[in-house]
């Protein structure tokens, strides 16, 4: 309600004569008005928020939508082998010998609710949550343009948006290392809840080990030892106590037993014992097969007649996974170049502009919105875990297809997609624009007037670096360690879309800064 001029008074009294102002405090009166303007106050505030915002909460809004659609059309969720797996360890809690348990302990966290589909719909949040750290990230040191540029892969990709509504561990992580991340490049990192994040991401995908050592690095590279430093110790603490309970269960050293397995399979691609050979105990486990007519890397650890499979007992005793990583090393040591190109030849799948089946029909079609309902897991290890995740839910399991909202995904995942090659291109712009200052010396303003750069004078390596190493280290690893697979792509998105919006900063584009370099 307007104020009026009147009610605004000390003293509810006009001379000697008594009025309905006397019954109320003066307090009141001016609390009254106070309270008005901060209402006005907070409305303005808001109003501005959003003009300043717009285009950022416009795609946020479609982002939501999108999630929704997905909860509404598979309900309650999509399932993935691993997802049983998972389910076995929060209620038996114990290490596992292929995949660490911070994905477990997530859904640790959310079994009272006794639902897979607020599992999914927390996954979903944390998609937003994720574009919404790149976009707060941009915005400390470019425009809201590249920040709104930045986080609509994240909003947008149908991809994302299923990866989300799988019960699988990469929407964690992916939400982990981002928020590791953004934390790094604020004015006052925490460098203890950095630590942290890194370890539940470690515990999460093994592929974060590196990422420590790569944070850490960035305080080093900075002049900050002692960042570094607490940085390490926060995130090492939680890592060792988990390979110390692994330790106690299984009396191994590390956080699982699989590694000497999967590098092994890794190495199937081009190991050619016949170059290798290899001693009577390992040559067991070679393949007799050409490279080129050989299976995809996974096949040498799921399927019933590889090599390793073969041998007695499971597939990832500490036996079995000591001579899986000897002949892995020594394949990697007779034939470096063949292992360089093959880790090559699988990476140049993130950027491919097509989607082409890979590594297999049954796997590639985990990652597509489904027109029927899945059928159940045909491995042995995820079917022990159907009756946990009936216990979890306490009911039935599996996904039911409800349209029209399903068939909308479906045609929407048809078309809405980020290309590997749109990847790659937005890989190579930070390095482009860091090689084109080097080679003129020059940087440009928004107005294109140059003028000289003293190198002395930066404070230190340039802020798209940290989520450009990350992005990359994250396409890499499993490449070099396992093999492609579509959903490892996904985590490097943001990140990678991060540090190009970094790199275009608050200048103008780089091709018009060249274009007026050259003219003058």
């Amino acid at each position: 309600m307007p104020i009026e001029p009147e009610d605004v008074q000390v003293s509810g009294r006009t001379g000697d004569t008594p009025t309905a102002a006397d019954d109320v405090p003066a307090s009141g009166r001016a609390g009254e008005r106070v309270g008005g303007v901060a209402g006005v106050r907070e409305r303005v505030s808001a109003g501005a928020f959003v003009r300043r915002h717009g285009w950022f909460l416009g795609v946020l809004a479609v982002g939501a939508a999108l999630r929704v659609v997905a909860l509404l059309g598979y309900r309650p969720a999509l399932w993935f082998p691993d997802t049983y797996t998972y389910i076995v360890t929060v209620f038996h809690p114990r290490p596992d010998l292929v995949r660490p348990a911070g994905y477990s302990m997530f859904l640790k966290l959310l079994e009272p609710f006794h639902a897979f589909g607020m599992v999914a719909v927390v996954q979903h949040l944390l998609g937003l949550a994720t574009a919404a750290l790149v976009y707060w990230a941009v915005l400390r040191g470019a425009r809201r343009r590249w920040a709104t540029l930045a986080a609509t892969p994240v909003l947008l990709d149908a991809y994302q948006v299923q990866l989300e509504h799988l019960l699988v561990s990469d929407t964690l992580f992916m939400f982990l290392i981002v928020l590791a991340v953004a934390l790094c490049l604020a004015k006052r990192p925490k460098l203890v809840t950095i630590g942290l994040l890194l370890a539940a991401a470690t515990l999460t995908r093994t592929v974060g080990q590196p990422l420590i050592l790569l944070l850490a690095a960035w305080f080093v590279l900075r002049r900050q030892l002692r960042p570094a430093g607490v940085l390490l110790a926060a995130a090492l603490v939680p890592v060792v106590a988990y390979g110390a309970w692994f330790y106690a269960t299984y009396e191994r050293v590390g956080i699982i037993g699989a590694n000497g397995v999967f590098l092994y399979a890794r190495t199937m691609s081009f190991a050619d014992c016949a170059r290798m050979d290899p001693p009577p105990d390992l040559r067991v486990l070679c393949d007799p097969r050409p490279a080129g007519q050989r299976p995809p890397s996974q096949e040498y650890i799921w399927a019933k007649d590889a090599p390793l499979v073969a041998l007695p007992g499971i597939t990832f005793t500490r036996e079995t996974d000591d001579l899986a990583g000897r002949f892995a090393a020594l394949a990697i040591r007779t034939q470096p170049l063949d292992y360089a190109g093959s880790v090559l030849s699988e990476l140049a799948r993130s950027f491919v502009w097509g989607r082409p089946v890979y590594p297999d029909q049954e796997i590639y079609d985990y990652y597509q919105f489904p027109v029927t309902p899945p059928g159940p897991p045909g491995r042995y290890a995820a079917q022990l875990g159907v009756d946990y995740s009936q216990r979890y839910e306490r009911g039935a399991i599996g996904t039911a297809v409800v349209e029209p909202y399903a068939g909308w995904l479906r045609a929407y995942q048809d078309v809405a997609r980020l290309p590997g090659t749109v990847l790659l291109a937005v890989l190579l712009v930070p390095p482009a624009l860091a090689a084109g200052r080097v080679v003129y010396g020059r940087r440009w303003t928004p107005r294109g007037r140059r003028r000289a750069v003293d190198p002395s004078s930066r404070p230190g390596p340039a802020p798209w670096l940290l989520p450009w190493t990350t992005a990359v280290v994250l396409l890499v690893t499993p490449a070099a360690a396992a093999e492609f697979d579509y959903r490892y792509v996904l985590p490097a998105v943001p990140l990678a879309f991060l540090a190009a919006a970094l790199a275009c900063g608050k200048r103008k584009n780089f091709l018009i800064g060249i274009t007026r370099n050259v003219r003058l």
